[in-house]
C-alpha cells in the first residue's frame, strides 16, 4: 500500500482526499446499507421464548378487522392473547394457527 501522508493515503499519482469520488462513493454505499439494516430492524420483532407477539393493532391490519371485532373475541374465548398490565398481546403462532384453521381449499 502507499506512504501515508497527512491522514491520506498516497495511492501512487493520485491522492485520495474526502472529497474524492471513491470516497463519497464509499459513504453512499454505507448510507444505502444503513437504510437496510433500518429496514430489516424496523420490520424485526424480537423473540421471547422462541415466540413472537402482537400487539392488537398488528393483528387487525393482519386479519383485516376492527380492533372493536378483536375484543370481541376475546371476550368471547375465540382468540387467545395474553394481558401485560393495560397492554393486550397476542402470540404469533396462534393467530397463525386461527388462520390455518380458517383455510378452505379449492375443491376444483
Amino acid at each position: 500500500m502507499g506512504n501515508r501522508i497527512f491522514g491520506y493515503f498516497d495511492t501512487g499519482d493520485d491522492l485520495i482526499t474526502q472529497d474524492s469520488p471513491e470516497v463519497a462513493g464509499f459513504f453512499a454505499s454505507i448510507d444505502e446499507l444503513l437504510e437496510g439494516v433500518e429496514k430489516i430492524a424496523e420490520n424485526s420483532k424480537p423473540l421471547f421464548y422462541g415466540e413472537r407477539y402482537l400487539t392488537d393493532i398488528e393483528v387487525s391490519e393482519r386479519l383485516k378487522v376492527s380492533r372493536r371485532t378483536l375484543q370481541e373475541w376475546r371476550y368471547s374465548g375465540k382468540i387467545a392473547y395474553l394481558q401485560v398490565g393495560g397492554k393486550i398481546l397476542f402470540r404469533e403462532s396462534d393467530i397463525q394457527a386461527i388462520l390455518d384453521k380458517s383455510l378452505r381449499p379449492a375443491f376444483r
